[in-house]
């Protein structure tokens, strides 16, 4: 292949990162790699038409953010294993004539926990969020060998079904100080802290020292939840590892190359500084 056309579909992602983190990787590998965002804010877009077309403009695969990760499965003509168990997409590859469904944030949340917070113990977890993000993280923290993960949201129904699926169980918002007393982390999913929709996604006073608490926002790295679990002695894990991961295995995917874990770290820093200075 000579080039490597690649997209997001997403929501409010003029801001995203993923172009320059991609692109920046393939042209260390020497690889022709264009990565385009297609914004979908505030249009009645049909996400199967998006797909058709993207095919036709000869796309090698798409990402999939906020808000298609679950509406997109209808589109697709095949899913792989990981993410017909999740339930939820965010990498599409078009190969054969067929649109392939993966999920690599799973594989990037498990990556971040591991080197972020290795010795973090989950004998408890309570995740924040069921939507196709909190899908991912929520197997994620299963197949790691959490023995209790508890799902608590807004949408009540959402978190049961999600529990069901991933052998978890779920709780209603209500029951959150009693469920963090006891427990050994925290983890959310939801989009309470990123640009656009600040504030925490819970009471501060329910944080103690004996929780590590992580969060899959990225934009800022430090929330407000963050910030909080700091000045409340938790040991905290921010969003820039998933980030990094699961485009890391999304570029593989898309590619057939292996990146280079470390240069995607350092450059996906840079990135945030220059972001960050001129915010």
């Amino acid at each position: 292949m000579d080039g490597f056309l690649i997209g997001l579909i997403g929501a409010g992602i003029q801001t995203s990162l993923s172009p320059a983190l991609h692109e920046a990787e393939a042209t260390h590998l020497g690889l022709r790699y264009f990565y385009q965002l297609i914004d979908v804010a505030g249009s009645n877009h049909d996400t199967g038409e998006l797909l058709r077309a993207a095919r036709l403009l000869g796309f090698r695969g798409l990402n999939i953010t906020h808000p298609g990760k679950q509406r997109v499965l209808e589109h697709l003509d095949e899913l792989s294993p990981g993410a017909a168990a999740i339930g939820a997409v965010n990498t599409v590859l078009f190969e054969d004539g067929r649109a392939i469904g993966h999920n690599t944030d799973g594989h990037g949340f498990t990556e971040s926990l591991r080197r972020g917070l290795p010795h973090a113990p989950i004998s408890s977890v309570v995740q924040l969020g069921a939507g196709g993000a909190g899908a991912a993280v929520a197997f994620s923290i299963v197949r790691r060998g959490a023995p209790r993960l508890t799902i608590v949201d807004v949408d009540e129904s959402r978190a049961a079904r999600l529990a069901h699926r991933a052998g978890a169980e779920s709780a209603p918002p209500a029951r959150l100080p009693d469920l963090l007393a006891t427990a050994d982390g925290l983890v959310n999913t939801t989009p309470v802290g990123m640009e656009g929709t600040p504030g925490l996604p819970l009471d501060p006073a329910l944080l103690h020292p004996g929780l590590w608490v992580a969060d899959i926002v990225y934009r800022p790295l430090e929330t407000a939840l963050l910030r909080a679990a700091r000045e409340a002695g938790c040991a905290t894990l921010d969003g820039g590892g998933m980030v990094v991961h699961q485009a890391a295995e999304a570029f593989r995917l898309f590619t057939g190359r292996t990146p280079e874990i470390a240069r995607m770290t350092r450059h996906f820093a840079e990135l945030t500084a220059r972001a960050g200075s001129h915010a």
